[in-house]
């Protein structure tokens, strides 16, 4: 299901959803990590939840400058995100970063969406396209190692 993050009239609402959204993948991050029995991919894994967290503290810098108040867990999704990855443990490792593999396509398109958005200001377009960067280097990770 196509995400409307990123495509907000004001730029309150982008910044709020857009950390929705991370907190979102970190509980993802979380569930997958937990999941995951080789140990390599469990680090490469723990590495792009870092990405994640980065991306939190660079939207918590921006809500505060632009004083809005900044959200610190994620929304409803959520039970989405981290239920995919879930059900998915029951398959193996493969199978849970085929999961993950959705959840960052959510991600890139919101990251695409916002970085195109007319609501963003110069400041927030290098936040998003590093964040966007980021999220498409994961994406190839999950879908060329669940592939492997």
């Amino acid at each position: 299901m196509p995400t409307t993050v990123g495509t907000e009239n004001d730029a309150t609402q982008l910044i709020q959803n857009l950390l929705h959204l991370e907190h979102d993948a970190i509980a993802a991050y979380d569930a997958t990590i937990s999941r995951l029995d080789d140990s390599s991919k469990r680090q490469q894994v723990e590495a792009f939840r870092q990405d994640h967290l980065n991306h939190v503290a660079r939207l918590e810098e921006i809500a505060a400058r632009l004083k809005i108040e900044a959200p610190s867990e994620g929304d409803m999704k959520q039970m989405l995100t981290t239920g995919k990855v879930a059900i998915a443990g029951l398959g193996g490792d493969d199978t849970v970063l085929k999961a993950m593999k959705t959840n960052e396509d959510d991600t890139v398109q919101a990251y695409e969406q916002a970085s195109e958005n007319t609501v963003a200001g110069t400041d927030m377009r290098p936040v998003f396209a590093k964040a966007l960067e980021d999220e498409r280097r994961h994406r190839a990770w999950m879908d060329s190692t669940a592939s492997s």
